[in-house]
């Protein structure tokens, strides 16, 4: 399950990508929230965390690794504020997400993907 959920995200990143270069911010926001959750899945079940729903997996990144100092505040927060502007983007209407507000994330993004991928090489069961 693991291997399958680090392939999920990086396809997603494929998608994302496309997305990117096509414009579509709301369906990139949407992508590289997803490609994160599906890293994040494959930390959880790598460590034997069960992986509910979304907002559990951002419970759990915080409860497992932010506060075990595996990963920063900062990047605890930055999956909480993707999950919400996915949401934002998906569920409501009156929002249009912009070009600056997904670009600012995705270089921490793909920073934070690298490292959990690095974090289960290195604890892989």
């Amino acid at each position: 399950m693991v291997i399958l959920e680090l392939e999920k995200a990086d396809k997603t990143m494929h998608e994302m990508e496309v997305m990117r270069q096509n414009g579509l911010w709301g369906m990139v926001a949407n992508r590289l929230y997803y490609a994160l959750f599906h890293t994040v899945s494959a930390m959880l079940i790598n460590d034997r965390h069960e992986v509910g729903t979304h907002r559990g997996a951002v419970n759990k990144f915080s409860l497992f690794y932010v506060k075990e100092g595996v990963f920063t505040p900062i990047e605890g927060r930055l999956y909480s504020l993707l999950q919400s502007l996915r949401e934002d983007g998906d569920y409501n209407c009156s929002i249009d997400i912009q070009q600056e507000e997904v670009e600012e994330k995705l270089v921490p993004t793909l920073q934070l993907i690298d490292k959990i991928k690095q974090y289960i090489a290195g604890h892989s069961r």
